[in-house]
Order: C-alpha cells, then structure tokens, then sequence
C-alpha cells in the first residue's frame, strides 16, 4: 500500500512501522491476488450495459487531507444518488473529517481497522459483507494504484468499478479488476481527478483509456464552524496566551514526528521563523500545531523560540476546535501534509512548503492558498506511478526553502 498520491496510508495517524507492514503486504501479496480475481472476473462475463447506479461507494482508506480533495467526487456521488446511497471505505483512524464534514451520514462510513492482521481481515470481510447486502451498485478506487483497495472494490461486489490502470506501465499492476479503466494523468490536479472518476462511470467502458471531459468543478468546499468550537476554542486560547498581547495568531505546523521526513522542513528553521514573526510584528502570537504524538516536540520548539507570545497547542485541540482555530487565525504555515488541506476548508491565509511532491497536484486549493517550492530537478520525486517510494535520503528540495522566503510571505499576508 502507497501513499498520498498512491498511498493507502496516512502515516502520520497509523505510524510509521505499521504503514511500512500494510505496504509491503501490499506489494507482495496484492500483486498475485489481483491477478487471480482478474481471472475470476473474466469468467464473470462483460460488464452490465446499464449505467445508471443508485448506490456509489468510495475506496479511500488512507489521506485525511486527499479526503479533502475528494469533497467534489463526494458531493457528484451524492447529487447523483443521495446522501444515504452513498459510502465511503476508510481506515478508522482517518474517518474523522468524513464525520466532522457530515457530507454523507455517520452509519455510511465503513471503517477498516489496522490494529491487528486479525482485526484487518476480520473487519475487510465485515465491510464487503455490508456492501454486498445493500446490493451496492458502483464503487470508486481513489487510493491510486494501490492492490489493497482495488480488490476491495473487487469484494464489494459493484457490478460497475472505476479504477486507474497501469496500460503500459505507468504505475504499479493492480489486474483487471475495475469495469471503468482511466489512465492516470499526472498533469492534472488531484481534486479534478477524483471528480472526473465518478463522471466516468458515464462513459462506455470499451473507450478508456480515452476519457470524455467530465465538466466543470464546483466551487471549493467551505464549512461553518459551529459557534459551541468556536467558543472552546476561544476559552483555550485565552488560557494559553495568558496576559499576553491580543494581536493576530500565525500558526506553524511543522509535522514533528518522524513519520514523513522528506516532506520535513526542519524543526530549527520554524524556531526561526517564529523569532522572525515576533521581532517584526511584536503583537503576534505564534502557535505550533500538531497531532497529540507531536505535543512534545511542538512544545519544545515553543520553548526554544524563547518568548511567552510562542505557545503550544499540539493535541490540545479536538479536530471541530481545530477548524475553529484556523478561522479565527490570521495565517498558517505548513509542510505539504493534511492540515495544509484542513484549513483549506476554512478562510485562513495558507503557506504549504513543497518538496518531494508538487503543489500542481496536492496543492490545497484555496483562495488564499501559497504554495512555495525550491523547484529543483530532482523534485518531485514521488507520485502515484512510482508507488510513493524515493530512494532520496536528503531533502535538498525542503532545505532550499529559506526562513527568509517565507518569513517574507507570511509578512506580506499579515499586511493583506
């Protein structure tokens, strides 16, 4: 299993050890059993002609914030056969901005659990088992070309089943298993390609690879926070900031533990960066965000930054009173990762450092979104079609983005 573009796996939720397990598993056993249900589907007979589905069920296990990307895909599945006939298969550690969007209803999220090979498998055949009584019609793989979501796609029993295809190699073998064949193109941005999935299933799948323009995106997503967040949040931040200065809050995300270190812009530059905002804009507030794992480091680097206007919030926060800190603040700094998409949701002024992937297909979409990147020929170097794997063991792309670039940037939103 892959992810991010071809990945399955957040790593930041699950761990690192565990994402590494799922993936080789992925890589070892998905490539046979794909196969071998290829020739069972064969047997099957064609594809049903009609393709009118009245249930849509999406694969996307891993990626809270590619789950952010996939809101269009979401909201054409749902224009198309009600929220109640539409579901979305998803590891239980991800499902929580599905529940935090209500986009489709709670019972709908099917959960896959990663506690245990047990528990995997035992919790694969629940989910199928769901899927095959509602009598589910069409199914949507958004996990790229990973083998584990395909073959449940192939499990669910949809007599319809969109998928990408490797045809001549672009990507990893996943079989035959999928009715609707797309090619993935990797010069189009993430959030279109998921909507243009769901629109293929009105397309004749004799004509893949060729794809018909699935039409115009709707406009971006932007929820409402609920007053109850946005109040705790308030409560919360009037307990850490103290006797402190009331001015604008810049909030840095700086992904601390070790679980994506390429996409890592280094723990000291964000120390430096926030010396930088206080020096110049002395009625600021800096907060470092993050995960509950993270709330130690983040508090370190609170610590070393040197000032009571730099304070941690890492794990102290529920996801909803997340979303309520993003739209009180005034800017958010970020590795590429999915608060950078989180805060997407909302109006907060966003800057995304890139390096081993590039914003032209991850990059969140926002009016007030920045994405900085070295652009070096080496970058990007991992995407859907090679699986997520790079041999790179220094991230030059991330180190060559300077704490004067983006400290620039962020003084420029501030002054906006």
């Amino acid at each position: 299993m892959s992810s991010g573009a071809g990945s399955t796996i957040e790593e930041s939720a699950i761990g690192a050890k565990k994402a590494a397990r799922l993936q080789r598993l992925d890589g070892i056993l998905g490539p046979p059993l794909c196969a071998l249900l290829s020739i069972v589907r064969f047997l099957n007979g064609p594809v049903p002609a009609e393709r009118k589905p009245r249930s849509i069920a999406f694969v996307k296990l891993g990626e809270q914030g590619s789950t952010v990307l996939a809101l269009p895909a979401i909201g054409e599945a749902v224009s198309r056969v009600g929220r109640d006939n539409t579901f979305f298969v998803v590891f239980s550690e991800n499902r929580k901005i599905l529940d935090v969007l209500g986009t489709i209803p709670r019972e709908n999220v099917l959960e896959i659990q990663t506690s245990s090979i047990a528990a995997f498998l035992g919790s694969v055949l629940s989910v199928t088992l769901t899927l095959r009584k509602r009598g589910l019609d069409a199914a949507v793989d958004l996990d790229f070309f990973a083998r584990s979501s395909a073959i449940l796609v192939w499990l669910s029993g949809a007599k319809w089943r969109v998928g990408l295809h490797s045809y001549f190699g672009e990507g990893p073998f996943r079989g035959w298993l999928m009715t609707h064949r797309p090619r993935y193109n990797p010069h189009i941005h993430t959030r279109r390609l998921f909507h243009a999935m769901v629109r293929a299933l009105d397309q004749d799948p004799s004509l893949f690879p060729a794809w018909e323009d699935p039409g115009r995106l709707p406009a971006p997503y932007r929820m409402q926070v609920a007053e109850a967040s946005l109040a705790s949040m308030r409560k919360k931040l009037d307990v850490a900031r103290g006797s402190g200065p009331a001015g604008p809050l810049v909030l840095l995300n700086a992904n601390c533990s070790d679980m994506i270190p390429l996409r890592r812009w280094a723990s000291d530059r964000f120390v430096e960066l926030a010396r930088h905002i206080l020096d110049s804009h002395p009625q600021a507030t800096v907060i470092f965000t993050g995960a509950p794992v993270e709330s130690v480091q983040a508090l370190e680097l609170a610590r070393a930054v040197g000032s009571p206007q730099c304070i941690s919030m890492a794990g102290k926060t529920t996801l909803e009173e997340l979303f309520a800190l993003y739209s009180v603040a005034a800017v958010l700094v970020t590795n590429d990762s999915g608060p950078a998409h989180f805060a997407s949701l909302t109006s907060i002024p966003i800057v995304t450092l890139f390096g081993p992937e590039t914003p032209a297909l991850f990059g969140p979409v926002s009016e007030g979104a920045i994405s900085l990147t070295a652009g070096l020929p080496c970058s990007p170097c991992v995407s859907a079609q090679n699986n997520r794997l790079s041999a790179c063991k220094n991230n030059l792309c991330m180190q060559a983005i300077s704490v004067e670039r983006v400290f620039q940037e962020v003084t420029r939103l501030l002054k906006a």
